[in-house]
């Protein structure tokens, strides 16, 4: 028994994902605002006066981090801002990220402070001129892709070992002293450092701290205004404030006069170490700047799923606009560039529509170089040092850690740390790319294959991946089993090399013309053929295409670049993919009963005879779900697939904006409470979960409700979700965070928060309250991102949604 599902229709007057209005796309654009309407000014183009905003916003974040990172990197002070400048225009006007903004590069500082020491500030202008025209030409060649197929363990352990390396460095400043060449050096002369202590720069360092870390905490209404103002410029602001009316005799920003700013010559030195540092550069400089592409275009992804600004980032002609951004820093004077996660988040969170909030950051940097002098001239550089420190010890970030630890990387990604921190940038990716060959050669070689005898069947198990170093001790257990035995193989990896390959189907043929059976099971392929049939020429089989895909999970429509649809043995589906995409793009679908009966002929012919036991057996024994689901109408939530249950796991309900009524609220919906009630009482569940998802028509259109508009069904219906509107803008409530980050938009805040306040709804059902008191129900609360295939998982006691997909339906991650 379930409830009926409700379908989704858009109201007349109401939009959905699909049919965003230019109200809705203006509500979701600003997270950081919540509710705050992003609409064109009147008279200027559609847009401008969001980017205008938003470039304000990034402009008071990039130019005290500017000078910060140029004072990290021992360069003249100006330098960063002509690098900000650079990035911002050039890169922004040219790049393939319309929202990524770029500036002085955090990851190429210790970098660029070893250039400066070798070789002089000008070959080091040289140097990144000679870098931008390096990226330029990766650009043409079209390989910003394979920038990213280095194990992410070792790029975020390269940009953690910089982090720390950076930190360490602007501790001395921030401790009043100066620091050392290289990061032992650096430790190793931390304790005379401490013995002396420069009170009056800790004391400015300190305020910088904790005006830093506190402003995004600060309460209340006025907390929240205050918060539109950067915590960086608020941090740097205050110290520079409390310096100069306390009389504190600091060292301070020191612009000299533009008329002496130094630009490039010609690099001097051993050419194979000019080739190294222009190698070093390109490459940091380039990963650096996709990776922060890459972290921004997810951050628009919900976005482009309701059809608005921007596009998808193109990582080539995003690698172009570094290029040329380089190339003009350089010939300037400036630091080497690169894109900025912080910049960018900020530039995404601030409500950015297009390119022109970053090229307009760039133009106000250029404003400030000229005309605020005399104030950036009182800045302490203390605080900047302050400042820096927290950037870089947040270049360690704990998501990574969680995730390459996850994902059994964390020696490639501690040993890239150290050795960075130790050798240098390029020496620790070097090491880290070793270690990480290292750690795939063991996994590839580890394979664990046993036997036991169960029953006079012989079973083995191959677990990992089969390939020829695994072949001796395959052939080994395979030999154990007597001739004229039934044997059953169960393949449990994801890859079979030649060699494995012609090994089981050797010892499968002999087995069987001695007079044993062989049965292959199992994940991995190719398999092994049936006797008598040609070398990897195994049968479709029920329920099972040429390409391996199953049938029960193809939906109506195709899946388009990903797999086609063509059914095994039908003269019309053997079309070549070509004419089966054209045919697609001008024949109508199929739709009503004849697209239904497609799809029961289907399910009879191909998974009716892989699931005709399991079903018998229910229908005999009854249902017995250990889980109520309660999950949206939205037809891309498909419960069975990302779930992995099967027929008699879970007990769903489905409706629009996957909400629960409150007992006794106007216009109940008793369907919903009747199911739960049955699932809680009757069939005894042992947990509930509450399933929202990215893009939620529903949440749209509550979010844009009209309370004017005359009532209708489902505005009736969308009333349950009103508690989940008032939670997310009442400041008694935290902000839900997904992942370590803040939702893309005000739709995805309210798809989280409702989740959380459904689960409060929850727990006012007398069976549910009942049942939680006696501590025999457990309640989850769940998001899935679709775009991202990726399901979160609510934190208990927390507004916080982690990234750790159900391993089963228990709600165990």
């Amino acid at each position: 028994m379930t409830a009926t599902s409700a379908t989704n229709p858009p109201a007349a007057n109401q939009p959905t994902a699909h049919q965003p209005t230019a109200d809705s796309s203006a509500n979701s654009s600003a997270t950081s605002h919540r509710l705050r309407n992003l609409r064109p000014g009147r008279g200027l183009p559609e847009g401008l006066s969001a980017d205008l905003s938003a470039s304000v916003a990034v402009f008071l974040i990039a130019l005290p981090l500017s000078l910060g990172i140029a004072l990290a990197t021992g360069a003249p002070l100006q330098a960063g801002l002509v690098a900000a400048a650079a990035g911002g225009i050039v890169a922004g006007r040219l790049g393939g990220a319309p929202l990524l903004v770029s500036g002085a590069a955090t990851g190429l500082t210790v970098v660029t402070a070893e250039l400066i020491q070798r070789y002089g500030w000008r070959t080091t202008c040289a140097i990144t001129v000679l870098a931008g025209c390096c990226q330029l030409g990766l650009a043409f060649l079209r390989t910003a892709r394979s920038a990213l197929m280095v194990s992410p363990a070792i790029v975020h352990g390269m940009l953690a070992g910089i982090g720390v390396t950076i930190a360490l460095a602007q501790l001395h400043i921030v401790l009043g002293g100066t620091p050392q060449s290289s990061a032992l050096a650096n430790v190793q002369g931390l304790p005379a450092q401490l013995a002396d202590l420069h009170p009056a720069a800790v004391g400015v360092s300190v305020l910088t701290l904790v005006v830093l870390l506190g402003w995004p905490r600060l309460p209340g209404r006025a907390g929240r205004a205050l918060r539109t103002v950067p915590a960086a410029l608020a941090a740097v602001a205050t110290a520079t404030a409390f310096a100069a009316i306390a009389g504190l005799h600091l060292p301070r920003v020191d612009l000299p006069s533009w008329r002496s700013h130094a630009l490039p010559e010609l690099p001097e030195g051993p050419v194979l170490g000019i080739i190294a540092a222009v190698l070093t550069v390109t490459l940091v400089g380039s990963v650096e700047s996709l990776l922060s592409a890459v972290a921004t275009d997810k951050l628009t992804a919900s976005a482009r799923e309701r059809g608005s600004h921007p596009p998808r980032a193109d990582l080539n002609r995003e690698l172009r606009g570094q290029g040329a951004a380089n190339v003009i820093s350089g010939a300037l004077g400036g630091l080497p560039v690169a894109g900025g996660a912080v910049r960018s988040a900020a530039n995404v969170r601030a409500g950015a529509v297009s390119r022109r909030a970053s090229m307009l950051h760039g133009l106000w940097i250029i404003l400030a170089a000229g005309l605020l002098v005399p104030v950036l001239d009182l800045i302490p550089l203390a605080s900047l040092a302050a400042l820096v420190m927290v950037v870089g010890v947040q270049m360690v970030s704990a998501t990574h850690v969680r995730t390459v630890t996850r994902h059994r990387e964390i020696l490639v990604y501690v040993t890239t740390i150290a050795s960075v921190v130790l050798g240098g940038v390029l020496e620790g990716v070097a090491i880290g790319i070793a270690v990480a060959v290292a750690v795939a050669l063991h996994r590839l070689a580890r394979t664990r294959i046993t036997v036991e005898e169960l029953d006079g069947v012989h079973r083995v198990w191959a677990r990992g991946q089969l390939t020829f170093l695994a072949v001796p001790r395959l052939s080994r257990v395979l030999n154990q089993i007597p001739h004229e035995a039934q044997a059953v193989i169960e393949l449990d990896g994801s890859f079979m090399d030649h060699a494995a390959f012609e090994t089981l189907q050797d010892w499968q043929d002999s087995h069987v013309a001695h007079g044993g059976s062989v049965e292959v099971t199992g994940r991995t392929g190719p398999r092994p053929a049936e006797s008598g049939r040609a070398d990897g020429d195994e049968p479709a089989g029920p329920g099972r295409d040429p390409r391996g895909a199953h049938h029960c999970c193809r939906p109506w429509t195709p899946w388009k670049n990903h797999c086609d649809h063509r059914a095994t043995g039908r003269e019309e589906d053997r079309t070549p993919p070509s004419a089966t995409a054209s045919t697609t793009a001008t024949e109508p679908r199929r739709r009503g009963a004849g697209q239904l009966a497609s799809g029961i002929s289907a399910f009879q012919r191909d998974t009716a005879p892989l699931v005709r036991d399991e079903l018998a057996r229910l229908a005999r024994e009854g249902q017995q779900p250990s889980q109520l689901f309660l999950t949206c109408a939205d037809s891309r939530l498909v419960t069975s697939m990302i779930t992995a249950s099967g027929p008699g796991d879970l007990f769903t309900v489905r409706n629009v904006g996957n909400l629960v009524p409150l007992p006794g609220a106007e216009a109940t919906d008793d369907s919903v409470a009747a199911a739960i009630e049955y699932a809680v009482d009757v069939l005894e569940v042992d947990s509930i979960t509450v399933c929202g998802h990215s893009g939620c028509g529903a949440m749209q259109a509550l979010l844009n409700s009209n309370p004017s508009a005359p009532m209708t069904p489902l505005r009736r219906w969308l009333r349950h979700g009103l508690p989940s509107l008032e939670r997310m803008t009442s400041r008694h409530h935290p902000w839900a965070r997904i992942a370590g980050r803040l939702p893309a938009d005000a739709v995805e805040q309210l798809c989280l928060t409702n989740v959380v306040q459904q689960l409060e709804h929850l727990r006012a059902h007398e069976s549910v309250a009942r049942r939680l008191a006696e501590g025999t129900l457990e309640l989850h609360g769940m998001y899935f991102h679709v775009g991202e295939a990726q399901a979160y998982l609510l934190s208990g006691g927390d507004d916080f949604f982690d990234c750790r997909v159900f391993d089963s339906i228990g709600g165990h991650a």
